[in-house]
């Protein structure tokens, strides 16, 4: 770890009663198996919790503020919320994946940039504030780091897996199979962009950007559809 708790209590803008919490959010099950020494626990007891606070969280805040919303509207937007592509695109954004301890094995396969350890990590974070502090601990967080979300809820093209979509579209039309290029990459290790360029054979459909390639493939395929979907209704 490369940055002290007290560092990442400043990011969190939390300061722990109980820093062992913390330093448990933050432990991955690979660090104990290799540092003998290491006496504490690693975070997965944590994110089964976090999971359950977050899902409240996320319910408490879409009730409040979509008061004419069917339920399940507010489910759909809320299984969106908390689906390991946004937490991890989330916990990039807060810039939490320079404090994980991690062993060596992870370390070398980039561990601290995989979506699964980025998202487990957010609901361990969360979890650990929640046993320190109180639901309203947790409560604050969760509103700093999804709130722009569940104001914009476009910017998640809820429930829509645009790679699938396109890949039916083009088989469909008689299109070649889509081909997502990486054309850039760029930004410090902690908060990487990718841009992704789609196409069909030698045509290019669209590019997409975002904090993972997955999220840039995704988004190159939404504005794919777009592009096609418009040509179609003009005729073209």
């Amino acid at each position: 770890m490369s940055k002290s708790l007290t560092q990442l209590e400043s990011l969190l803008e939390y300061t722990f009663i109980t820093q062992s919490l913390l330093l448990q959010a933050v432990t991955h099950p690979s660090y104990l198996h290799e540092v003998s020494a290491h006496d504490g626990e690693d975070y997965q007891r944590l994110e089964f919790l976090g999971d359950a606070v977050l899902g409240m969280l996320l319910a408490e805040m879409l009730y409040i503020r979509y008061p004419q919303w069917h339920e399940g509207d507010l489910s759909q937007l809320r299984s969106r919320l908390a689906g390991q592509d946004v937490l991890a695109e989330r916990a990039r954004k807060l810039g939490i994946g320079e404090y994980f301890l991690l062993g060596r094995g992870e370390e070398q396969t980039a561990g601290r940039e995989k979506d699964s350890i980025l998202a487990d990590v957010l609901e361990s974070i969360i979890a650990a504030m929640y046993r320190d502090g109180g639901l309203q601990a947790a409560r604050t967080l969760v509103a700093r780091v999804f709130g722009e979300l569940i104001d914009a809820p476009d910017l998640l093209v809820l429930g829509r897996d645009a790679k699938s979509e396109l890949q039916e579209y083009l088989s469909s039309g008689n299109y070649p199979p889509p081909e997502y290029r990486l054309i850039e990459e760029s930004g410090p290790p902690h908060n990487r962009l990718f841009m992704f360029q789609l196409l069909a054979g030698d045509t290019v459909l669209g590019s997409g950007q975002g904090k993972s390639k997955k999220s840039a493939q995704q988004a190159a395929a939404a504005k794919a559809l777009d592009t096609l979907q418009s040509m179609r209704r003009q005729g073209m």
